[in-house]
C-alpha cells in the first residue's frame, strides 16, 4: 500500500490550498481515509475524516473552513483549505488502513497506512 501527500505550500494567511492524496494498492472505495496534523511541539491531531459512504468528520478547529472529499474512480483523497490561519501551520499526513469505529477516526493508533507527510505553512 501507497499513500502518497502533494500539495503542500506556502501561504499568507486567508489564503487557501488543496491538498490531494493517491492511494494504491488499497481498496479504496469502501475505506475509512482521513487527514492529520501535526506542529512542531505539538501531537499529532486528526482534522478531518470520511468514509466510504462520503460521511465526513472535521475537528472543530477547522469546521467552515476545511473540505475533505474523495474521487473514487481516481483513489485520490483531497482537502480543500480555506480562510488559512497561521496556527493552521503544520505537517499534513494522509491516512487509510482504518480499523475501528467512526467514533474512533480521529485516532492515529487505528490507520494502518500513512503518508510521508506533507508541509503547510501559513504567514501572518
Amino acid at each position: 500500500v501507497q499513500v502518497v501527500e502533494s500539495g503542500g505550500d506556502s501561504v499568507q494567511a486567508g489564503g487557501s490550498l488543496r491538498l490531494s492524496c493517491a492511494a494504491s494498492g488499497y481498496t479504496y472505495s469502501t475505506s475509512y481515509m482521513g487527514w492529520f496534523r501535526q506542529a512542531p511541539g505539538k501531537e499529532r491531531e486528526g482534522v478531518a475524516t470520511i468514509r466510504g459512504d462520503g460521511s465526513t468528520r472535521y475537528v472543530d478547529l477547522v469546521k467552515g473552513r476545511f473540505t475533505i472529499s474523495r474521487d473514487n474512480a481516481k483513489n485520490t483523497l483531497y482537502l480543500q483549505m480555506s480562510s488559512l490561519k497561521p496556527e493552521d501551520t503544520a505537517l499534513y499526513y494522509c491516512v487509510a488502513g482504518f480499523k475501528g469505529s467512526w467514533l474512533d477516526s480521529f485516532s492515529p493508533r487505528n490507520y494502518a497506512y500513512w503518508g510521508q507527510g506533507t508541509q503547510i505553512t501559513v504567514s501572518s
